[in-house]
């Protein structure tokens, strides 16, 4: 089990964030939540990363607040600043682990998955991406300026990351020279979420989950 920490921000504030450490030395893993908010869910991603042998930190993007409805959710994501979390709480999460990590790499689902996107693209240093299922607006992220090795699992019955989405966003990739690992699974937005048995698909989210930790193991070595 992790802990609640606090960190550093390049602007001098702070940000409280779960830590789960894996082994000394070893790689670290940023993984930002979705937009529940840092809840059980995502804390249970960073606790089987650590399980893994990576060092994992999920920063508490809206600090302290979890939603509980849909309606919730919505609104906090929407009043998010992304470019604060990107430039701010996320280069401070990820120079907290390049202290004591050997390499680090960023994952995260939904809202998180936008903001592994805008992370690849704006925060330096870091080794790989792994986006589950968000996109953020080009406007602020361009996929086609991802310069790190960068994998997508994304479901074909999404009605918000919709598949066009997905063939846009590996489109500009490659358009770019990039060589993106994109996975497109027969399920629904959010299968990986365990808590959301409506969604929730285990046999999916699993595979998934195997071509991550492979991922990360070839990118992060």
């Amino acid at each position: 089990m992790g802990q609640l920490i606090d960190f550093a921000r390049p602007d001098g504030q702070s940000t409280r964030g779960y830590l789960a450490s894996g082994r000394s030395g070893g790689p670290g893993i940023i993984v930002i939540q979705e937009w529940w908010g840092l809840n059980e869910q995502i804390c249970s991603v960073a606790d089987r990363f650590a399980a893994a042998g990576y060092t994992a930190l999920a920063p508490d993007l809206y600090r302290g607040r979890i939603a509980n409805t849909g309606d919730e959710a919505s609104h906090m994501m929407n009043t998010l600043d992304f470019a604060d979390a990107t430039h701010q709480d996320l280069r401070g999460a990820a120079d907290f682990l390049k202290a004591q990590c050997s390499s680090v790499g960023v994952m995260g689902f939904c809202m998180g998955g936008a903001l592994t996107v805008a992370a690849a693209v704006h925060v330096p240093g870091l080794a790989a991406a792994v986006c589950f299922y968000g996109l953020p607006p080009a406007t602020f992220a361009d996929p086609a300026q991802i310069r790190i090795p960068f994998q997508g699992h994304f479901a074909e019955r999404d009605d918000w990351i919709t598949p066009a989405l997905v063939d846009g966003l590996e489109l500009a990739m490659r358009s770019a020279g990039a060589t993106p690992d994109i996975h497109r699974y027969v399920a629904d937005h959010a299968f990986f979420n365990r808590t959301r048995p409506e969604v929730y698909d285990a046999t999916v989210a699993d595979l998934a989950w195997q071509r991550t930790l492979a991922f990360f193991s070839a990118q992060l070595s």
